[in-house]
């Protein structure tokens, strides 16, 4: 059998330069941007009565309340509090018990979704995240402090009512390890920040920005992780988000609201998670790594065979194309 080169429909390998991981953009099956919002996804419904996020003992599990937004602990942690790792060999390999901090973010109105709040309530939100960072890295055997949101079913949100979630571990997890490897290795070998570089490069080229203001800037990634994804920065180098000032805060909260509104309103309110990404406590100084946010949409169909196996994300939408929808909106 003879192949044929299709020309009009050829898909392309897209290298992260972070990671030096390949991914595929299926421009041969590519979908139109505005076929993600006609995709329809199971909303559920939710009333205060039942939520537990609404019953008014909340308020006295809070370890901070900011406005209208609190922080409790999570009652199913997936780490808890220990004065001792207990760290042990089991054959060859290793273990530890599972200790840290699982809290939960939780923003008092049931009915309100970041993408629905203002500006100032986002940066509540952010406000929160910020100081149970500071107050969570300085806890002993912590490492690192996951801060991650879940919107919708699919996205693993188990419970409606809008929260967020922070997990202190004694380990970097595998994913900011890698990022925080890339940066470090194109720093050796550039002697400069491969986000600043990708950052003014986009900038400057114009066609993956979505949003930017006077401190951030939201781009669709050359080499996304998925179907309209989205990450923001700082514009300027800032390599931890626990550092960020009074009016930075204001300008990601800006940034935040303005990408999670114009998903919700040009995706018809698809689920998806974002988390932020820092440096750990121990490479803090370092010049190499560039705090950020990453929106993911999850896509209209799941991961399978291929992606699995090779470990290669395949997209269906050009980050060119997703990011001329989304700035549209």
């Amino acid at each position: 059998m003879t192949y044929k080169k299709e020309q009009n429909s050829i898909s392309e390998l897209r290298l992260d330069l972070v990671s030096n991981d390949w991914v595929i953009v299926a421009t041969g099956r590519a979908r139109r941007p505005d076929t993600f919002a006609k995709l329809k996804r199971t909303k559920e419904e939710s009333s205060p009565k039942n939520c537990p996020f609404c019953q008014p003992e909340i308020l006295t599990k809070a370890v901070l309340r900011h406005g209208n937004v609190i922080s409790i602990p999570n009652d199913f942690p997936v780490l808890s509090y220990s004065e001792n790792l207990n760290r042990r060999s089991d054959g060859p390999s290793e273990i530890m018990d599972g200790v840290g901090f699982h809290e939960v973010i939780i923003a008092l109105d049931h009915y309100k979704y970041l993408s629905q709040m203002t500006k100032e309530e986002v940066k509540e939100i952010i406000d929160v995240y910020q100081m149970r960072y500071q107050g969570l890295i300085r806890e002993r055997f912590v490492k690192y402090v996951s801060i991650f949101h879940n919107h919708g079913k699919e996205a693993g949100a188990s419970i409606v009512h809008p929260h967020s979630q922070l997990i202190a571990i004694p380990v970097i997890d595998p994913d900011l390890r890698n990022s925080i490897e890339g940066a470090e290795f194109y720093y050796q070998r550039n002697k400069k920040c491969v986000y600043c570089t990708m950052i003014n490069w986009d900038i400057k080229d114009g066609r993956r920005i979505i949003y930017e203001n006077e401190k951030f800037v939201v781009l669709c990634p050359f080499a996304p992780q998925s179907d309209f994804e989205i990450r923001i920065y700082p514009k300027e180098h800032q390599p931890c988000f626990e550092e960020i000032n009074e009016e930075e805060k204001k300008m990601f909260a800006d940034a935040l609201q303005t990408a999670l509104s114009k998903i919700y309103r040009g995706l018809n309110d698809p689920a998806y998670n974002f988390y932020i990404h820092t440096s750990p406590a121990e490479k803090s100084g370092q010049p190499f790594y560039h705090w950020h946010l990453v929106i993911l949409p999850k896509p209209p169909t799941p991961p399978a065979g291929f992606e699995f196996c090779a470990g290669m994300e395949i997209n269906t939408i050009e980050p060119e194309k997703a990011a001329e929808f989304l700035r549209e909106i």
